[in-house]
Formats: structure tokens, C-alpha cells, sequence
């Protein structure tokens, strides 16, 4: 009897361990998907950071949808990029998605405004530029396009994931009313008209996502007092390379961006070393992933904002045209 009972004794453990590791992989492979979708200020676009995926598209393991992955364990297919439009997410991103899809963020819509050529146009003195007509076509844009556009992602979005929690994500202010960059010529009235123009892109996103059934993560409180020339500033000035200029910068993803969106579904997330660690670590993973989409994503074109150059012809005829001594006009720029 004691023989019969060690021998069901060792079969009986011997089959627990053969049955542990098949227990334990449903529950491995069960992380939640989630998937990025979306443009520059999901991509990371401002972190100086980026992985070795073939593209352009600047991902970076800084960027909020990476951070809060590795903080919850999320599977994550990030494929939001650089310079992407509405019309590129549904060509080049939407494949992503799957009945599987547990999570979704996508923010996107600013370039569709064109918001790196209005940014571009009101870098320059007010004498050389039209700022206001180019705010003007941008709020026009945002207030009678962009909604019926959006509508129509959300619609393939939640087609394609039918039980997915989505998240939109919105633009944050970039001004404050200063404009500490030497050969930018940003007025506080520009600034302010730039920072409207964010509202109302906000605004507008905002509306299309509730009636999508959608959440939508407002970043504005959380990048208030940290615009640029802010201290400390979430948002890149005027920078180099220039591509990293008007974009959030690493503390605006980890302190701005994660916390808001985290906060859509579930507890606010702080970053802390070990997230930071865990979402480092996950490049070369990541870079492999997206790789397999890389020839779609050549295919997007950036969308950057392009430095003042008041060396040219054309700056010079418009400074007579003006009245301005173009020479004297940038020496007192440079001690600004």
C-alpha cells in the first residue's frame, strides 16, 4: 500500500510538472495587445532617441505608447509615424489591428491641418510672413474638414477591433506668450492665435471621438507651465537637428503625455527607472516588428518645420519692401 501510494506520489508530481509550463503559457501569451497608431507626437518625434526599425517614421522607446507597454505588460505593435496623415494611418496602419486588439491610442490630425507650415510660416518676421492667413485656413480646415475625416477613421478603427478600449489622444499648447529662441519671430498674439488653434483641433478631435464612442486624452493641463521656453519646458524650441523642434521632449512624454493617457484605463502611470529600463529594452524587438512594415512607411512624407532663413533673395526684397535694414534687424536679433 505505502509502495502504490509513493508511486502515485512521484506520478502525480511528475505530471504537474509537464501540466505548469502549458498552464502557465495561455496566461503568457494572453498579454493584452496594444496597438499605436497615429503621427510624430505618438511616435516620439522630439525624444532625439529613435529605434533602427528602416524608416523614418522616428519611434522611440521615450515616447508614451512604449512607456506605458512596458509599465503594464502590454504587447505592443507601435506603429504610429512621423509626418503621418489620416489618409496615411488608414493606408499604412490600420492593418495593425485585429479582433484581438485589446488597446488603442491614436493622435493624429495636426498634419492634415498643416501645422508644421503654419508653425514654419509664423517662425518669420511678421514682415516677411502671413501668419494669420495661415491660422486662418488651418481653424478653417480643423472646423469644416478634419471632422468628417475622423469620423471616418474611428469608424474603420472600431471596425477592424470591435472590442478594443480606443484612446484618442490630443495636442497640447506649445506657446506660453515668450519666444526665447534666437531667429524665430513668434508675437505673443501669434502665440496665442497657435495656442487657439490647438484648442480647437482638441475640440474638434474630442467631438468626433464621443461620438465614435470613444475616450479622448486631453494633454493641455498637463503641459501647462511647461510650453516652450517653459523651465521646465515638455516641448522642444527651435532645435537641432531641426526635426526635433515644436515636439515634445523625453519629460513631456514621461510626465505629460503617459500620465494622461494611462489614466484613460487605469491608474495614472508615473515613469520611473525601471519602466524607462524595461522600455529601453525593448528596441530591438520593437525595430524587428516594424521592419516588416517599413516599405509602407517609406512611403509617408515628413512633415517638418522649416528653419527662418532671412539670408535669402526674397527676405532681403521683402525687408525693402518693408522698410527694415535687414542687416541691422538680425544683429539685434542675435543678442536677443
Amino acid at each position: 500500500m505505502k509502495r502504490t501510494s509513493s508511486r502515485l506520489a512521484v506520478l502525480g508530481a511528475a505530471l504537474a510538472g509537464l501540466l505548469t509550463p502549458l498552464l502557465a503559457t495561455p496566461a503568457q501569451a494572453a498579454a493584452p495587445v496594444y496597438v499605436a497608431l497615429g503621427d510624430s507626437y505618438a511616435s516620439g518625434t522630439g525624444t532625439r532617441s529613435y529605434i533602427g526599425d528602416g524608416t523614418t517614421c522616428q519611434r522611440s522607446t521615450r515616447a508614451y505608447p512604449s512607456l506605458i507597454a512596458a509599465a503594464r505588460g502590454y504587447a505592443l505593435n507601435f506603429r504610429a509615424c512621423s509626418g503621418a496623415r489620416i489618409a496615411d494611418v488608414t493606408a499604412t496602419q490600420l492593418s495593425a489591428l485585429t479582433p484581438a486588439t485589446t488597446y488603442v491610442t491614436i493622435s493624429v490630425g495636426g498634419n492634415d491641418a498643416g501645422f508644421a507650415d503654419v508653425l514654419t510660416t509664423c517662425a518669420l518676421p511678421g514682415w516677411m510672413s502671413n501668419c494669420t492667413g495661415a491660422i486662418n485656413t488651418a481653424q478653417s480646415y480643423i472646423s469644416s474638414t478634419l471632422p468628417t475625416q475622423l469620423a471616418g477613421l474611428y469608424a474603420d478603427i472600431r471596425g477592424r477591433a470591435p472590442a478594443a478600449k480606443v484612446v484618442v489622444v490630443g495636442y497640447p499648447r506649445v506657446f506660453m506668450g515668450e519666444d526665447c529662441n534666437a531667429f524665430t519671430w513668434f508675437s505673443p498674439t501669434e502665440q496665442a492665435r497657435l495656442n487657439q488653434t490647438a484648442d480647437l483641433l482638441n475640440s474638434r478631435t474630442a467631438a468626433a471621438a464621443a461620438a465614435s464612442g470613444f475616450s479622448f486624452a486631453d494633454p493641455t493641463v498637463a503641459f501647462t507651465g511647461h510650453a516652450v521656453c517653459d523651465d521646465p519646458e515638455y516641448l522642444n524650441g527651435l532645435s537641432s537637428p531641426v526635426t526635433e523642434s515644436y515636439h515634445p521632449n523625453t519629460l513631456g512624454h514621461s510626465a505629460g503625455y503617459t500620465p494622461v493617457v494611462s489614466s484613460v484605463v487605469g491608474p495614472a502611470l508615473a515613469v520611473t527607472g525601471r519602466v524607462r529600463a524595461a522600455s529601453d529594452a525593448s528596441a530591438a524587438d520593437q525595430a524587428a516588428l516594424q521592419r516588416q512594415y517599413a516599405a509602407a512607411d517609406r512611403r509617408i512624407e515628413p512633415e517638418r518645420f522649416v528653419r527662418p532663413d532671412l539670408t535669402t533673395p526674397e527676405a532681403r526684397r521683402a525687408a525693402r519692401r518693408a522698410g527694415i535694414d535687414l542687416d541691422r534687424f538680425l544683429a539685434r536679433s542675435r543678442g536677443r
